[in-house]
């Protein structure tokens, strides 16, 4: 069990652990090299370098800060988060327990290109099976997506329906070894899908190659799950997909923080070193009461 998780190895995760493993507290940042700032070769406007800095530069000296001072870093993508006594991180490699959560896991662009996907949201196309699967009993549903996220998803939805397939859109599945048998439990379809298509609700599902399958509901869980995708599961309030916190970057949910880009407002890296801050010395004071 930790005393703190966080999602996400950016500035603000990486600022926050700073200060909760300086607390003693036991501290866990999960997170991949894949964002923005890993790929920017010049920041010349961060206090406290003469001279431009490469992104991914800035990130590797942050996590030997991090390491150095005790905290665990594991280089892992989160496929879920789960809260009921205490937090339950999955990711692909394994479970992860936790008394308090921070989610900093940036605000990426997951743009899937299939038409009438937008035009259809809430009317058959959903982005969280634990909100809206239960609107599917015994209907055909499609989990559209190619990795663990993805097969994750479709294992939520077998609470409700036997009917799953998933859309690979193309791609290759990309699933953990642990998860293989799992997939065998799915129909799989890797064509590309062109667009989606109904009435008044979703109805049908459309292939580049001219076919077309019928379909009642469609969840999207491409790539891997964003802050916003985090938030729908456990019920924390959003807005325009930015996560909602207070002054102290807390969110509605006891126990779970947010900071960084993921919050909205000002995407800057001394805000989310900021933000991190302040959500390190919040958690250490909630898990010193709990």
């Amino acid at each position: 069990m930790y005393d703190v998780i966080i999602i996400g190895k950016g500035p603000a995760g990486i600022s926050a652990s700073l200060y909760t493993v300086r607390a003693n507290l036991k501290t866990l940042v999960i997170g991949k090299n894949d964002s923005s700032l890993w790929k920017a070769e010049k920041i010349e406007n961060y206090y406290g370098f003469s001279q431009v800095i490469r992104g991914q530069d800035l990130l590797e000296e942050g996590e030997k800060q991090a390491t150095r001072l005790g905290a665990e870093i594991l280089n892992d993508k989160v496929i879920s988060i789960e809260g009921n006594e205490h937090f339950e991180i999955l990711t692909s490699d394994g479970k992860f327990a936790a008394k308090a959560v921070l989610i900093a896991t940036g605000q990426p662009l997951k743009k899937v290109r299939v038409e009438n996907l937008e035009l259809f949201e809430g009317k058959g196309v959903s982005y969280c099976s634990t909100c809206d699967g239960f609107f599917y009993n015994n209907l055909k549903v499609g989990v559209l997506g190619y990795s663990d996220y993805a097969l994750h998803e479709a294992i939520e939805l077998e609470a409700f329906t036997k009917d799953i397939t998933i859309y690979t859109n193309g791609k290759e599945l990309e699933i953990n070894s642990q998860f293989e048998k799992d997939v065998e439990r799915f129909n799989v379809v890797d064509k590309q899908v062109y667009r989606i298509d109904g009435g008044e609700f979703l109805q049908k599902i459309f292939f580049k190659d001219g076919t077309s399958e019928d379909i009642d509901g469609l969840f999207v869980a491409y790539e891997s799950p964003s802050s916003a995708d985090f938030a729908k599961k456990l019920g924390i309030v959003t807005d325009n997909n930015a996560i909602t916190v207070d002054s102290d970057q807390r969110t509605n949910i006891p126990g779970v923080f947010a900071a960084g880009d993921c919050t909205g407002g000002f995407k800057q890296i001394s805000t989310a070193v900021g933000q991190g801050a302040v959500a390190g010395k919040k958690i250490i004071e909630y898990v010193r009461n709990l």
